[in-house]
């Protein structure tokens, strides 16, 4: 259900539909959505005026316990009717603001996103940004893990895994794509057609139109389903909802959905392209006569992007885990470079639409296990510096950068090594994040001292389980 533009719109819609509840939801600073629930009745048009109350102390990288009080706000244009709940349920995607001062409160995703919005247009620039992420996923039958003091171990499975092909299933009916193989297969190869159709179905009744759904390259289980194209904050609106409905359609058939990036070792991993062209007076910024039929513009602000790169994927690869698939050999792209058609390039022009209407590029490195509306941000702020500054992206490179001699391969700059290393490069390049106020001083220093206190050390100080393998023995 779509088309809210008011508050008056969603409380008719309360009282036609017989809505019981009504949910509101929001993003924590790491990037994992959060919500509470109110008996219908208790909304009215003060709410979307006044929000309502809740602490924020409890949630990750927000207040201390000493200014816990804060508001939410909801977005009448975001509500839907959740497909899932068993008494009907209206969910309202909702802003955070201070209680005292009324102000949108600067730790709030979504409030960087909007403000990012607004410096677009300040700049002169253009008056929209355009991203279209193409988020994959696997869908697994059963997950366990555990670490403590003397243990530690994880265990996937999935019906498709490879590594079931000489399972005693009762009987083993085989299809189990090979490692690397799992692109485009039909059934009974593929053997989730149905579950994501039924994902597609459901995105589409609440809003979120999608252009495409297929198998994904990796054995055991990888999917993705394509979303069209939206605004900024829209987009990474509608990727929340994506990723809600993809993880409870496979609940409801007894299977788990993750957007870790790298869950299987020795196959691709999980990634999340991203497609991005700006927009001025219904003209795209970025259509032109240069290279790959590019204008100025969009090389400068690839130029912009390849700079900052290390710096972004602080926010675009934002788990340990992340690091694991930014590595050579499995369509990864590791290294800091533009192309057409080269998929081995961080940066993708891509050639099967030429108009202007269709002209982007494609930022390859990001993947979807973090923050959407940060990762768009930052993406916009590193092209708009890289526009304002006339960064030279330099040549194109269109070769397979997996077969150029050592010495050559040498000299493209390659993507961080570790959260760490990206982190490391957060703090040291920042500036062009502060502009328009869109990153402050606080969440730039916020984020790097909750991913390296929470995820950062906590991964280096506990044994690895391969460890185990290369040295118990010495």
């Amino acid at each position: 259900m779509a088309g809210f533009e008011s508050a008056q719109d969603v409380l008719g819609t309360i009282e036609k539909e017989k809505v019981q509840v009504v949910d509101l939801r929001f993003m924590d600073f790491p990037g994992i959505w959060q919500h509470f629930s109110i008996p219908a009745h208790e909304l009215d048009e003060d709410t979307f005026e006044q929000g309502m109350g809740f602490d924020g102390s409890s949630i990750r990288g927000w207040q201390e316990i000493n200014e816990s009080d804060m508001i939410v706000r909801p977005v009448p244009h975001s509500a839907f009717i959740d497909p899932f709940f068993q008494h009907k349920t209206l969910v309202m995607t909702c802003d955070i603001c201070d209680p005292v001062t009324g102000e949108d409160y600067t730790r709030d995703p979504r409030s960087v996103a909007r403000k990012a919005e607004q410096y677009l247009k300040s700049t002169g620039i253009g008056d929209t940004a355009y991203f279209g992420p193409e988020a994959e996923f696997f869908v697994f039958d059963d997950i366990r893990f555990d670490q403590n003091e003397h243990s530690g171990y994880y265990f996937i499975d999935s019906v498709e895994g490879r590594w079931n092909s000489g399972r005693d299933e009762q009987p083993n009916l085989g299809y189990k794509p090979r490692y690397k193989e799992g692109y485009f297969p039909v059934p009974p190869s593929d053997s989730l057609q149905d579950i994501r159709s039924e994902m597609m179905l459901v995105l589409e009744s609440i809003g979120v139109p999608v252009e495409a759904q297929h198998h994904e390259v990796a054995s055991g289980g990888q999917c993705e389903l394509d979303m069209r194209f939206g605004t900024l904050v829209k987009m990474a609106d509608d990727l929340l909802k994506y990723k809600y409905v993809v993880k409870n359609v496979a609940r409801r058939h007894n299977k788990t959905v993750t957007f870790m990036p790298k869950p299987i070792w020795n196959d691709n991993g999980s990634g999340m392209h991203i497609h991005m062209s700006f927009w001025k007076d219904g003209k795209n910024r970025f259509y032109g006569d240069g290279y790959a039929g590019l204008s100025q513009e969009a090389l400068y602000a690839i130029g912009g992007l390849l700079k900052h790169a290390p710096s972004v994927l602080a926010f675009s690869n934002p788990t340990t885990n992340s690091y694991k698939r930014l590595v050579p050999g499995y369509e990864a792209p590791v290294n800091l470079a533009y192309s057409s058609r080269n998929r081995s390039a961080c940066i993708r022009i891509p050639m099967y639409h030429t108009s202007e209407k269709a002209k982007r590029f494609e930022f390859r490195c990001p993947d979807p296990s973090g923050n959407a509306y940060l990762t768009f941000s930052a993406m916009l702020m590193a092209a708009v510096d890289g526009i304002q500054n006339k960064i030279d992206p330099g040549d194109p490179l269109d070769k397979n950068i997996y077969d150029l001699p050592p010495a050559e391969a040498a000299k493209v700059p390659k993507t961080p090594g570790s959260l760490r290393e990206a982190l490391e490069h957060l703090r040291r390049d920042h500036e062009f994040l502060l502009k328009g106020d869109v990153f402050t001083e606080d969440v730039v220093e916020t984020w790097i001292d909750y991913k390296m206190e929470n995820e950062v050390l906590p991964i280096d100080m506990r044994p690895h389980p391969y460890e185990f393998a290369l040295y118990s023995d010495i």
